[in-house]
């Protein structure tokens, strides 16, 4: 009996997995060109997009994180003044700043005079210019301490390639939480267009 209720755990286990990884190939994602390839990060060019956006009056990725995502993914999930559902995105993009904002990306086939208003003031939209990110991915579980760790190698290997960069750094996270299996999560930095450079 017992053999029998883990072959179906692991059975379970193993298709809410698949399942996910089916869902998260078939999402809408930021759209991106690839400009240049290091041994440790990329340069990108990302297009123009629009956003819903929420500011989180925290410094601490753990604690924005689930606050943001819950006020965003109630608004794509109809808690919005026409109860209307908006297709989940990735990724989920937040501002490591002292106020986080979090984002996720509006379909592109959605105008921004056509989304339903929010019920909760808080959440806005940006539309966001297009821009040359550098950036660095990673796998497994985000925490706060991963994420300053991966923000200081990608400092680094900018500084060693002498590729000037902004103070406005992200974190992109690609997967649902109940995804264990090849998490996907990155650090991106907005470059500095005014560089004299070829990257």
């Amino acid at each position: 009996i017992l053999l029998i209720s883990l072959g179906i755990i692991l059975f379970a286990f193993l298709a809410l997995q698949i399942f996910a990884i089916k869902v998260q190939y078939n999402i809408e994602t930021y759209p991106y060109k690839i400009i240049s390839e290091y041994d440790d990060f990329e340069i990108r060019n990302y297009e123009a997009t629009l956003f819903t956006s929420v500011k989180l009056p925290s410094s601490k990725y753990e604690d924005a994180s689930s606050k943001g995502f819950r006020i965003l993914a109630g608004y794509i999930f109809g808690k919005n003044q026409k109860e209307e559902k908006i297709s989940m995105t990735s990724p989920v993009s937040i501002s490591l700043e002292d106020s986080m904002t979090m984002m996720f990306m509006v379909p592109k086939k959605l105008k921004k005079e056509e989304l339903p208003k929010p019920n909760q003031s808080e959440i806005e939209f940006k539309e966001m210019p297009s821009k040359k990110m550098a950036v660095i991915s990673f796998g497994g579980w985000a925490n706060d301490e991963k994420i300053q760790k991966q923000k200081r190698k990608l400092i680094k290997y900018l500084d060693a390639e002498k590729i000037q960069y902004t103070n406005r750094f992200y974190f992109f996270g690609y997967n649902s939480p109940y995804e264990l299996l090849n998490r996907k999560n990155e650090i991106v930095v907005e470059l500095d267009l005014k560089q004299k450079n070829n990257n």
